[in-house]
């Protein structure tokens, strides 16, 4: 690990200031993610920016019947909050379906949605990556592409986005509030948060730098029943070869966000339209663009075929 300077802060305001400031800084927050990236070099702050302190940390509820996440939410701590576990199960679901209790217990809201992929390329610092290295090339393409993207990727990057939560609150349509240096927030709605890849991969947000998370926002529960089914290799301590968020209605409508198959959580709203007609057409509608290697075109199919597990599920629950 290359040595750094560190600064603890008392507000999002000063944080943000403090990045602008000091010219390669990063904001350690539970550190699960940066601190291994740290120690591998794939990571080189010269300045740490410690914002543990800010007392963003609550779970609020709001007057709309959504709720404001604090960027600085255990992972732990949000899957077991009953109003989570009652009105935004799908969240809950995915919250325990990723890592391990003792990574939960310090992973936080904002650091989980901007955890970077675990692309085995990226993390070999021995190979072309360009999100690690932008313009030195992607050896995935040409490697071992089991576990990446189909859709979504890009002569620069196949890449994909670790987060089981970040799908869940696709799935809502979250809403990412921010401050910057000068003070002035924003608010993204999710599926406008993440960029895919194209020539920039290593450009992995719509975030502007220094600009810091500082809650996530759930809209009203809308209902339902809320399914987060992860595919993967082993039981536990595995990402994603395929997940999917289900939220789906008596009346057979319903929402699908998709984990493990591209660079950002995968969700198109056309294809929700089409849930009455069944996972092969919702499938084919979320996947029509895809690329996929001779590695991972399985992904495809099974895509479907867990669609339609979770559909027919449903659809029993209701049989007479």
């Amino acid at each position: 690990m290359k040595s750094f300077t560190y600064e603890r802060v008392q507000s999002p305001a000063e944080a943000a200031e403090a990045f602008s400031k000091t010219t390669g800084s990063k904001f350690i927050a539970g550190g699960t993610n940066l601190l291994d990236l740290m120690k591998l070099e794939i990571e080189t702050p010269l300045h740490v920016i410690d914002i543990s302190k800010l007392g963003l940390d609550k779970i609020e509820p709001l007057s709309s019947g959504g709720l404001r996440i604090g960027t600085m939410v255990r992972n732990t701590d949000l899957a077991a909050d009953t109003t989570v576990r009652r009105d935004f199960g799908i969240l809950s679901r995915a919250l325990l379906a990723g890592a391990s209790g003792q990574l939960r217990n310090k992973a936080t809201t904002g650091g989980n949605l901007l955890q970077r992929t675990r692309c085995p390329y990226f993390y070999d610092t021995n190979q072309a990556c360009n999100k690690r290295n932008p313009g030195s090339g992607c050896a995935a393409i040409e490697g071992f592409s089991r576990q990446l993207a189909i859709i979504g990727s890009s002569d620069s990057c196949i890449a994909t986005h670790p987060s089981d939560m970040a799908v869940a609150m696709m799935a809502l349509d979250a809403v990412i509030e921010t401050v910057n240096n000068e003070g002035k927030t924003r608010e993204i709605p999710i599926g406008e948060f993440y960029r895919l890849p194209e020539e920039t991969p290593h450009l992995e947000t719509t975030l502007d730098p220094g600009e810091l998370i500082t809650a996530v926002v759930l809209p009203a529960p809308i209902g339902g029943t809320h399914i987060y089914h992860k595919v993967r290799d082993r039981a536990s301590y595995a990402f994603a070869l395929i997940s999917v968020a289900a939220i789906l209605q008596k009346d057979g409508s319903g929402r699908i966000a998709l984990g493990g198959v591209a660079a950002k959580p995968w969700r198109k709203k056309e294809a929700d339209d089409l849930l009455p007609q069944g996972a092969k057409a919702v499938a084919e509608k979320l996947l029509e663009e895809a690329k996929p290697t001779a590695e991972n075109k399985f992904k495809i199919k099974l895509v479907e075929r867990t669609l339609e597990g979770i559909l027919n599920k449903e659809r029993s629950r209701y049989e007479i």
